[in-house]
């Protein structure tokens, strides 16, 4: 099974599109905070602002991209580690956030104000535009409001993005269908999970159908996938405490060696700092 980083990081940040559409650059993804861009030649969408406004222009700047040309912010949830600076980058930098009525209405006391000219309410599994960028938003189970996760289309390149789910439900995999890259979670290893620290309440949480995605789930929903023609993803919001990135790996690695799969290309998202560029 080809697990070659380059094969992903097919140009850097400063290369021209050439004869792609989109490119994937996940800032951070990981319990801490998450954070990612989408980007075309007429679009820069950031996915989630999870930690402090310094932290996200940082990565920002090291991947190239003035937050002032951001477009715009949109918000899966609204559990803080994806939502902490939303608010603030949105203020500093004049830039509309996108988010549905449940999860504006749960995020507030996080957010905080926001110049009503840039608040954008989206209806899920109604899709919209910005830009050149098709992007349809679909329900996902989470312990959240009104949590979601998105697809983008742009001149026929299509991004998956779904993180923070408990399962995987059939519509979410007809959803993610022919992309052609999925961003999904793979946050937790089960044994680790429950010989772990966590208290039970929290342990019983996360294994929930609204909690977190496991890794040999995660193996599985991308098993599916493949048959629709999916062969590259990108492993995200890993647990720092129940997980580590050789484990989901090798877990998912596993399930699809076992359905006969050796050439869908993996990559894992780092927790902190930029993973790199990924062309679309």
């Amino acid at each position: 099974m080809r697990f070659n980083f380059a094969d992903l990081l097919s140009f850097s940040v400063q290369k021209l599109f050439g004869d792609k559409t989109m490119r994937f650059i996940p800032l951070f993804s990981g319990s801490s905070g998450n954070c990612s861009v989408i980007q075309t030649e007429k679009a820069t969408l950031l996915v989630d602002a999870g930690l402090t406004g310094k932290a996200v222009c940082g990565a920002l700047a090291s991947a190239g991209i003035n937050p002032a040309c951001i477009d715009g912010i949109l918000v899966t949830h609204d559990h803080i580690d994806h939502t902490r600076a939303v608010g603030i980058l949105s203020r500093k930098y004049d830039m509309p956030v996108y988010a549905n009525a449940g999860t504006w209405e749960a995020m507030n006391p996080i957010v905080k104000q926001v110049d009503f000219r840039n608040v954008r309410v989206f209806r899920t599994d109604e899709d919209f535009y910005i830009g050149d960028i098709n992007i349809l938003p679909f329900k996902t189970p989470h312990d959240a409001k009104e949590s979601v996760g998105f697809i983008f289309i742009s001149r026929g390149s299509k991004l998956a993005y779904m993180t923070d789910i408990g399962c995987v439900h059939e519509s979410m995999l007809n959803q993610a269908a022919g992309a052609q890259l999925v961003f999904i979670e793979s946050n937790h290893d089960v044994q680790m999970l429950k010989t772990g620290p966590y208290p039970y309440v929290l342990k019983k949480r996360i294994l929930s159908d609204n909690g977190h995605l496991s890794n040999a789930d995660c193996g599985a929903a991308l098993v599916r996938l493949y048959s629709t023609g999916v062969r590259r993803a990108v492993l995200g919001h890993l647990s720092q405490e129940n997980n580590t990135e050789e484990t989901a790996f090798s877990t998912v690695t596993q399930a699809l060696e076992a359905a006969g799969i050796s050439d869908m290309q993996l990559v894992v998202a780092k927790r902190d700092g930029v993973t790199g560029v990924f062309e679309v």
